[in-house]
């Protein structure tokens, strides 16, 4: 479980295809106080720590099949900087919002634009209406995780959203890589999709 406040991002070192599955080394200041089995927090993806190194500070995790289609993590190349989370103390302040780590879909940033000190980024996604029914929608001031990061939705539409960024998140996570046509992972609100399969029942 994770709040979607960022702790910084990590650089990829090394990718290692294996079959269907993908292991990627990454390094970043917290590295050497991680165990192996820990969960982390990838772009939003939940990934388990498989191998530490923490001479070289850093870690290797595994991605599968299905992870990796539904994700960005298969378009990751080495040097790329990747939202990192450790999973939350259950003691402490929740700052953000519910996260699953469980990646719904990706989406498309289709524009960036400065707003003197701030930035507004526009993504859009495939809508099903279906999966709309099921709660994997975006509302308005509702929360969205979007490469991890616990954002407050602007501007919702069926296929699109827009969320503003305050400097310091725009600098500490990989929001200042976005430009038209970067391809971001998607969690959408975990309780709008019990709430959407729960008035399914009285339809």
């Amino acid at each position: 479980m994770f709040s979607g406040i960022i702790e910084e991002y990590g650089i990829v070192t090394a990718i290692e295809r294996e079959k269907d599955n993908v292991h990627f080394t990454l390094t970043c200041s917290f590295a050497g106080e991680l165990d192996i089995d820990q969960s982390l927090s990838h772009n939003g993806v939940c990934l388990t720590v498989v191998e530490v190194d923490k001479k070289a500070k850093t870690y290797k995790v595994t991605a599968v099949k299905e992870t990796l289609i539904k994700s960005n993590l298969g378009l990751l190349e080495k040097g790329s900087k990747v939202n990192l989370e450790r999973s939350m103390v259950m003691n402490g302040r929740l700052d953000g919002h519910i996260v699953q780590g469980h990646v719904d879909q990706t989406a498309v940033c289709t524009k960036v634009e400065e707003a003197n000190g701030s930035w507004y980024f526009t993504f859009e996604y495939s809508f099903e209406p279906e999966k709309a029914k099921q709660g994997y929608i975006t509302v308005e001031k509702g929360s969205v995780t979007v490469n991890g990061v616990s954002l407050t939705v602007v501007n919702s539409k069926d296929n699109s959203f827009q969320v503003a960024i305050i400097p310091y998140t725009y600098e500490v996570t990989n929001f200042h890589t976005f430009k038209p046509g970067t391809v971001v992972n998607l969690e959408f609100d975990i309780i709008g999709k019990y709430l959407s399969k729960l008035i399914s029942f009285t339809e």
